[in-house]
């Protein structure tokens, strides 16, 4: 069984936001995926799409070795819109002009719309858009008439409306874009006639078929963690091909405070799908011992989780049957920054989903959210009856506190740290902020500055209060927390947790920094 949905298909040439083009292709009830740019025509049309969408990216369309698309692409007869450099590419492609800008253009700037059919259609003369580019178009190919224009960028967007070509010089993916979704809406649409839909109640009879028929009569173990990603991976597997699934909660030592207890007695009273529980903390520990570097932090517990995995799924063996694969709850975005692989843009880290693992591992691989975003997984989880709790848990990264607890990982650090973050948690929540906010936690510092408490001299950690706004996780901006809040957060961390004596409030944005401080 193959749902069949109109697709549009997103080339990556490089922009960290090629992800959020698909995501809002997706908000439009249209199914999209992501090729890397050079992505020859006859694999194009294997996926038999209805739109092109050329994305972003860092590089100049006249620059030795910079990434050009097949011209062949603008001849299948299939709708293309370029974004920023995607305009520069049709337009260096189709015999315009691009060139160094005189003056650079970052941010909001006022969009005058000469042309209200198509891409614009329903929308005001005017709008705020983002702008970010360098270089720009001079000259338009032949066939092309300008769209819409700002004061610094005469052609802002343009079109062959005849052969169906677009660009954009703008950014109408990223949320600072005035009626962005509504743009995109359009292309997607009115110009590529796509039907809408691409729904998470398509995705989940699609995707519970695709489970049986690649597990068919196989065994599958589940690691879950008892955040958003693990428990629906779990919830899905589980509807699929029930008793198959054996879910394993692993205890690596790196979890939050009370959070073993918690994960178990969630799956058993809320879900009613058994878990067994491994205590592995000792064994996490003893291989983290002394290690800073953050990598090697993340690949120790991939690989450590997958062989605490093969020893447990051998226990259960005996008594259920083989296991042949083992299911992750691997999302889009934990895709694009472990690994360059459909298009130039920079590896960022790896995830511990799809970083680290080891070679020979016996399992085959389960991950039927592998092509979702974070919002369609909460939507998917509504569907599943999961508590509405448990869906909107701010997310928790897979190496846990390891990536928390600046330099090496000791247990009496780690101690200090998790109490540190249960307040973070207790005050954010009692604030009412909890489900507002992406995520909120606690980092520890090996940074010791001096301190006084009573009448002693201290000389104690430093510990960071990060937390961010985000949609997605792909982009992120700090919350602005109400200073008595902060204070109370400082005030209970330095009194209640031996160990510190300084709270500092983390106030750097994705980009240019990372959500993780490791």
């Amino acid at each position: 069984m193959e749902l069949h949905h109109d697709t549009v298909i997103v080339l990556d040439f490089g922009a960290q936001y090629s992800q959020l083009i698909a995501r809002r292709v997706r908000e439009c009830k249209v199914y999209c995926e992501i090729l890397p740019y050079n992505a020859t025509p006859e694999k194009i049309l294997e996926k038999n799409p209805k739109g092109i969408v050329l994305s972003g990216g860092p590089a100049s369309v006249y620059a030795k070795g910079a990434p050009h698309v097949d011209k062949e692409v603008f001849e299948l007869g299939i709708p293309v819109m370029g974004l920023c450099y995607g305009i520069q590419m049709i337009a260096h492609a189709l015999g315009g002009k691009v060139q160094k800008a005189s003056k650079r253009e970052f941010g909001l700037a006022p969009l005058d719309i000469k042309d209200h059919k198509d891409l614009f259609a329903g929308l005001p003369s005017t709008l705020k858009v983002w702008m970010s580019h360098g270089d720009h178009v001079t000259k338009l190919p032949a066939g092309f008439k300008v769209l819409a224009s700002t004061s610094n960028c005469h052609l802002a967007a343009a079109a062959n409306t005849q052969r169906k070509l677009y660009g954009i010089q703008f950014h109408p993916e990223v949320v600072h874009t005035e009626k962005g979704t509504k743009i995109v809406e359009n292309f997607v649409r009115k110009v590529c006639g796509c039907r809408p839909t691409w729904s998470m109640e398509n995705y989940e009879r699609t995707a519970v078929h695709q489970i049986r028929e690649q597990v068919g009569k196989g065994r599958v173990i589940c690691g879950v963690s008892g955040g958003v990603d693990s428990t629906v991976t779990a919830a899905l597997i589980h509807r699929a091909i029930g008793d198959q699934l054996s879910c394993v909660f692993v205890n690596n030592g790196v979890l939050r405070l009370g959070e073993a207890e918690q994960v178990v007695s969630m799956f058993k009273k809320n879900l009613k799908i058994p878990i067994h529980y491994v205590n592995a903390e000792n064994q996490f520990l003893k291989l983290l011992h002394n290690v800073s570097e953050p990598e090697k932090k993340r690949k120790i517990i991939g690989r450590t989780f997958i062989r605490v995995f093969e020893k447990k799924s051998k226990e259960l063996e005996r008594k259920k049957g083989k296991f042949d694969f083992l299911a992750q709850g691997t999302l889009y975005p934990d895709v694009i920054e472990s690994v360059s692989v459909k298009g130039p843009s920079a590896t960022i880290k790896s995830h511990h989903n799809v970083g680290g693992l080891p070679k020979d591992m016996k399992f085959k691989l389960v991950e039927p959210l592998r092509e979702l975003f974070k919002d369609e997984v909460r939507e998917l989880g509504e569907r599943l009856n999961i508590p509405h709790e448990l869906l909107w848990r701010q997310p928790f990264p897979g190496p846990g506190l390891a990536v928390r607890l600046i330099g090496p990982i000791t247990k009496p650090e780690l101690e200090i740290l998790r109490k540190a973050d249960a307040i973070v948690q207790e005050e954010i929540s009692k604030a009412g902020l909890y489900h507002s906010i992406w995520q909120s936690f606690a980092v520890l510092t090996p940074l010791k500055t001096v301190g006084v408490m009573g009448d002693e001299r201290t000389y104690e950690n430093v510990c960071v209060i990060r937390a961010f706004h985000s949609s997605d996780g792909m982009t992120a901006d700090w919350v602005k927390l109400p200073y008595d809040l902060l204070g109370r957060m400082s005030n209970r961390i330095i009194n209640e947790v031996r160990g510190i004596n300084r709270v500092v409030f983390d106030i750097t944005s994705k980009p240019p920094g990372t959500i993780e401080w490791e």
